[in-house]
C-alpha cells in the first residue's frame, strides 16, 4: 500500500512540475502580430483536427467497453461491476488526455521558440526543450497515476489490463490518423512547392504550408505522446501481471511502480542540465541533450539500487534494470549513428544524392536494414541477461527500466516539432536569415531525436510484447505448456497462427503507406489547382487558401486510420475464435520477430532520408536548388511516412494485439475454436 501511495505522488509531483513548466514556457515573448497570427492559424488547425479524431472514435472506445463490459466482466468474471470497462475507459480518457495537453503547448511554444531565436541559439532550444518536457512528464505523470490509481482501486491487475488496451486504442489511431495527415499535408506540399515550383520550405505562397505544419502536432506530438503513453502502462502493467501470475511476493508486484517513480523524479533532475552554447554546431546540440538523459539514466540506475536493497526483492533484479537501461543508451545511440549528418550514414546516403533519387532509394534502404542489427542484439543480450537472473519477470522488469527515463527522452524527442514549427514560422514571417539557421540546426537535431525516440519505443515494445505474451499464455491456461516444452510452433494450428502474426506489420505498413499516398495525392492536386487558378500567389499579391488544404488533410487521415486500427483487434480476436489460444500464441510471437525488425528498418531509414536532405541544404553537393538536393527531398518524401507513419505505428500494432490477447484470454480458455468443431 505505501509503495503504490509513493507511486501516486511521485505521478502527482509530474503534472505539478509539468504545470510549472508550461507557465514558464507561456511567460516567453510570443514575437510580433505577424508571427503570432501565423501561429494561430497552426493552433486552430491542430486543435480542429485533435476534436475531429477524438469525436470519430468515441463510438469504437463506447463498442468495445460494451463488449469488454458484457462479455469479460460480467459473462466471463461473472462480475456484476464492469471493472475491465471501466480500466478500458480510464485508458482511453487518459491517453487521449496526455496527447491534448502535449499538443497544446506545442502550438504555443512554436511561436515562442521562433521569437528566442532572435535572442540567440540557447534561448529557442530552451522554449523547445521547455515544451518537450511538458510533453514528457505529463505521458509520465498521467500514465503512472492511472495505473497506480486502477491497481489500488482493483485489487487485479488483469482487470487493470483493460487501462493498457484503452490506452493502445488511441495510440493506434491517434499515430496512425496523425501520422496520415502529417505526412500527406508534407509529401503534397513539398512535391508541388519545393521540386514542381522551386519554391522554398515552408514558404507562405503554398498553399499546404499551414497544413504541414498543423501535421507536425497532430502527428509528431499529439500522436506520439499517445504512442509512448501506451508504451509506458503497457510496460508496467506486463511486469506486474507477470508478478501476480508467478506469485512472487507483493514487493516485486509494486517493483515498477516505485522504479516508475525514480524515473520521473530522475527525468526531472535531467532537465535541468540541458544547455547548449550560443554557437554550439549539431555535435554540441546533440550532447546538450544526451547529458540530460545520461545523467538522468545514471541517477535512476542509483534510485535502482537504493529500490532493491530497501525492499524485499532479490538482487539480481538490480541487474535486470541496469540492462535495460544500458539495451536503451544503446539502441539510443546506434540509432543517433545511422540519423545524424555527423556520421558516415546520413553523409553516403548525401552523396548518392549526386546520381539522381534512384539511388537515394537504395542508400537509405540498406541503411535501414544494417540499422536492425545492433537493437536487435541489445534488445537480445537483454533478454538472455533478464531471464537469467529472474525468468519473464525479469525481461518485464528490463523493459520497465528501458523506459525509466522516458520523461525526459520523450523531452528530447517532443521538442523536435516546436523547432520545426518554428523554422516554418520564421519563414514565412520572413525573419532575419539567422533566426532560420539556428530554428533549422534545431530541427535537424529533432530528426535525430526524433528517430531515437522511436527507437526507445520500439525496442521497449519487444520486452513488453513478450512480457504480455506470457501473461497471456499464463491466463489462457498455455504456461504449463511452455514450461514442458510448447507453445508447440510444429503444430499446424501455431504454424498458421505464426505466419499469419509474421505477415500483419507488412499488411498494416502498407495499408499506411497507401494511405498516405492516397491523402498526399489529394494535397498535390488541391496545391496544383490554387497555383493555377487563384491569381497573384507567386508574386504574393494573393493569399492561398490554407484551410482547404487543412480540411483535405483531416478528412483523408480520419477515413484513411479506421481499417488498420480495426484490423489490430479484430485479427486476434478473431484468431483465438477461430484457430485457438496456441495459434493465438504463435501469431504473438510472429509478429514481434517481423514487426520489430521492420519498424526499426522503417524509422532509422525515414531519419535518416530527411537529415540526408538536410545535410544537402547546408551547401553540401550544391545546396538548395539543386539537382542533388531535388534527389534528397524526393527520398525525404519517402521517408516521411516510413519514420512518421508506418514504422512508429508498428510498436503500438505488437503491444496492441498482445493486450487484446490477454485481456481475452480468459473467453478463449473456455471456448472451443471453430476448426475442433469443424
Amino acid at each position: 500500500m505505501e509503495s503504490i501511495i509513493i507511486a501516486i505522488i511521485a505521478g502527482g509531483v509530474a503534472l505539478v512540475f509539468a504545470a510549472i513548466t508550461a507557465a514558464r514556457v507561456m511567460a516567453s515573448d510570443k514575437g510580433n502580430e505577424q508571427i503570432q497570427a501565423i501561429g494561430d492559424a497552426i493552433r486552430e488547425g491542430s486543435s480542429a483536427f485533435l476534436r475531429a479524431e477524438y469525436l470519430a472514435l468515441v463510438p469504437f472506445v463506447v463498442v468495445v467497453a460494451i463488449i469488454l463490459g458484457v462479455l469479460i466482466d460480467w459473462v466471463t468474471l461473472d462480475s456484476a461491476v464492469p471493472k475491465t470497462a471501466i480500466s478500458y475507459l480510464a485508458g482511453t480518457i487518459c491517453s487521449a488526455l496526455a496527447g491534448f495537453i502535449g499538443m497544446n503547448v506545442a502550438v504555443r511554444a512554436n511561436v515562442r521558440t521562433a521569437a528566442a531565436a532572435t535572442r540567440g541559439l540557447n534561448a529557442a532550444l530552451r522554449v523547445a526543450f521547455s515544451s518537450g518536457t511538458v510533453m514528457g512528464v505529463t505521458v509520465v505523470g498521467i500514465g503512472l497515476l492511472g495505473v497506480s490509481v486502477l491497481y489500488l482501486v482493483f485489487q487485479d491487475i488483469t482487470v487493470v489490463a483493460g487501462f493498457a488496451f484503452g490506452a493502445s486504442s488511441i495510440a493506434l489511431f491517434a499515430r496512425v490518423g496523425g501520422g496520415i495527415f502529417t505526412k500527406a499535408a508534407d509529401v503534397g506540399t513539398d512535391l508541388v512547392g519545393k521540386i514542381e515550383a522551386g519554391i522554398p520550405e515552408d514558404d507562405p505562397r503554398n498553399p499546404g504550408v499551414i497544413a504541414d505544419n498543423v501535421g507536425d502536432n497532430v502527428g509528431d506530438v499529439a500522436g506520439m505522446g499517445a504512442d509512448l503513453f501506451e508504451s509506458y502502462v503497457g510496460s508496467i502493467i506486463a511486469t506486474i501481471a507477470l508478478a501476480s501470475v508467478a506469485t512472487y511476493n507483493a514487493d516485486m508486484a509494486v517493483l515498477p511502480l516505485l522504479l516508475a517513480a525514480a524515473g520521473i523524479l530522475a527525468s526531472i533532475l535531467g532537465t535541468f542540465v540541458v544547455r547548449s552554447g550560443e554557437r554550439a554546431d549539431f555535435g554540441q546540440l546533440l550532447w546538450a541533450l544526451r547529458r540530460g538523459i545520461f545523467a538522468s539514466s545514471v541517477l535512476v540506475a542509483i534510485f535502482a539500487l537504493v529500490i532493491v536493497l530497501v525492499m524485499d526483492v532479490p538482487f539480481e533484479l538490480f541487474w535486470t534494470i541496469l540492462v535495460g537501461l544500458v539495451a536503451g543508451l544503446i539502441i539510443g545511440t546506434s540509432t543517433e549513428y545511422y540519423t545524424s549528418y555527423d556520421y558516415g550514414p546520413v553523409k553516403q546516403i548525401a552523396e548518392t544524392t549526386q546520381t539522381g533519387a534512384a539511388t537515394v532509394m537504395i542508400s537509405g534502404i540498406a541503411t535501414g536494414m544494417f540499422s536492425t542489427v545492433v537493437p536487435l542484439l541489445a534488445i537480445g543480450v537483454t533478454i538472455l541477461v533478464a531471464f537469467e537472473m529472474a525468468d519473464f519477470y525479469g525481461v518485464a522488469l528490463a523493459g520497465v527500466g528501458l523506459l525509466s527515463t522516458l520523461g525526459i527522452t520523450l523531452a528530447t524527442d517532443a521538442y523536435g516539432p516546436v523547432a520545426d514549427n518554428a523554422g516554418g514560422i520564421a519563414e514565412q514571417a520572413h525573419m532575419a536569415p539567422e533566426v532560420r539557421e539556428r530554428t533549422d540546426a534545431l530541427d535537424a537535431l529533432g530528426n535525430t531525436t526524433a528517430a531515437t525516440g522511436k527507437g526507445f519505443a520500439i525496442g521497449s515494445a519487444a520486452l513488453t510484447s513478450l512480457a504480455l505474451l506470457v501473461a497471456y499464455a499464463e491466463a489462457s491456461g498455455l504456461r504449463g505448456a511452455v514450461n514442458s516444452g510448447g507453445i508447440n510452433l510444429l503444430s499446424h494450428t501455431t504454424l498458421v497462427g505464426l505466419l499469419l502474426g509474421a505477415m500483419l506489420p507488412f499488411l498494416f505498413s502498407a495499408l499506411t503507406m497507401k494511405a498516405v499516398g492516397r491523402a498526399a495525392y489529394s494535397i498535390v492536386n488541391e496545391v496544383r489547382r490554387q497555383f493555377r487558378e487563384i491569381p497573384g500567389i507567386m508574386d504574393g499579391t494573393g493569399k492561398p487558401d490554407y484551410a482547404r488544404c487543412v480540411e483535405i488533410s483531416t478528412q483523408g487521415a480520419l477515413r484513411e486510420m479506421i481499417l488498420p486500427g480495426l484490423m489490430a483487434v479484430i485479427v486476434p480476436v478473431a484468431t483465438g475464435f477461430v484457430l485457438g489460444r496456441e495459434a493465438l500464441g504463435g501469431l504473438l510471437i510472429g509478429s514481434v520477430a517481423s514487426g520489430f525488425m521492420l519498424a526499426i528498418m522503417m524509422a532509422t531509414a525515414g531519419g535518416a532520408w530527411d537529415n540526408a536532405k538536410k545535410y544537402v541544404e547546408l551547401g553540401n553537393y550544391g545546396g538548395k536548388g539543386s539537382e542533388a538536393h531535388k534527389a534528397a527531398v524526393e527520398g525525404d518524401l519517402v521517408g516521411d511516412p516510413f519514420k512518421d507513419t508506418s514504422g512508429p505505428s508498428l510498436n503500438i500494432l505488437l503491444k496492441l494485439m498482445a493486450i487484446v490477447s490477454l485481456v481475452f484470454a480468459p473467453v478463449f480458455l473456455k471456448v472451443t475454436p471453430l476448426i475442433d468443431l469443424i
